[in-house]
């Protein structure tokens, strides 16, 4: 009977493209794929410079509630040359609702899509907001939540700007992994 669960497990996660484990910390990425929203494919390079790379979503309202934190992260951190790549990966948000959604909320950085959550699944997404960290290496250096707070009010740490300041410094990241938090990624199947 164990046995006949344990299968059934595994045949589940087959079929959810969940059996490949994402890449560990330390791990180098060359390029990350997105999509705008004329459906044209995009590979962004990792080379040369810190990249940021944010999950989010149009509808979790945990992922809204970040949504002036985003803004603020990227008009500090753009000038020091960090280039962030915001990226949708639910499958049931298309990209006009994401194109609608950026302009809607005012943000001053594109968003893309991550057409059947590939990199999310590569690197190990599975909220929105979720964010990760490489340097200018390519080599991912942080994976976790923006802080530890959806209420601003009360938020005692901020690890992905930390995570930022230590790489533009040159200096190891603090805490490479923080805990994220909101609505699960909705998948492709």
């Amino acid at each position: 009977m164990r046995a006949a669960v344990w299968s059934f497990v595994v045949a589940l996660s087959l079929a959810a493209g969940l059996a490949q484990s994402p890449i560990a910390l330390g791990t180098k990425i060359d390029t990350i794929p997105a999509q705008t929203t004329a459906a044209a494919a995009e590979q962004f390079s990792t080379a040369g410079r810190v990249t940021a790379v944010i999950f989010i979503a149009t509808q979790c309202p945990v992922s809204n509630a970040y949504n002036e934190r985003m803004k603020a992260l990227y008009s500090g951190y753009s000038p020091k040359g960090v280039q962030f790549i915001f990226l949708n990966a639910n499958s049931t948000e298309p990209a006009a609702e994401v194109e609608q959604h950026r302009a809607a909320k005012g943000f001053p950085f594109p968003v893309y899509k991550d057409v059947n959550n590939v990199f999310a699944d590569k690197v190990g997404a599975a909220v929105t907001p979720h964010a990760f960290v490489f340097d200018a290496r390519g080599t991912l250096v942080y994976r976790g939540a923006i802080d530890n707070s959806r209420n601003p009010d009360q938020i005692t740490q901020q690890t992905l700007g930390d995570a930022l300041d230590a790489v533009l410094a040159g200096r190891p990241v603090p805490v490479a992994e923080a805990k994220a938090f909101g609505c699960s990624i909705k998948r492709a199947r």
